[in-house]
C-alpha cells in the first residue's frame, strides 16, 4: 500500500493529472504485480505521456 502511495503522489506531483485517475492507473499496475515504488511511478509516467 505504501508504494501505491509514494508512486501516486510522484507522478500527480510531476504531472499535474487528475489524482483519481492516477490511483485507478496504479491501483491496476500493483494488482499485476508491479510492487516497487520507483517501477509503479516509471509506468505512470510512461502511460500519462502518451495521453
Amino acid at each position: 500500500m505504501e508504494a501505491q502511495k509514494i508512486a501516486v503522489d510522484a507522478v500527480v506531483a510531476l504531472t499535474d493529472c487528475d489524482r483519481d485517475a492516477v490511483i485507478a492507473f496504479i491501483r491496476r499496475l500493483y494488482l499485476a504485480g508491479v510492487t516497487d515504488p520507483k517501477r509503479l511511478t516509471f509506468k505512470g509516467l510512461q502511460a500519462l505521456s502518451r495521453a
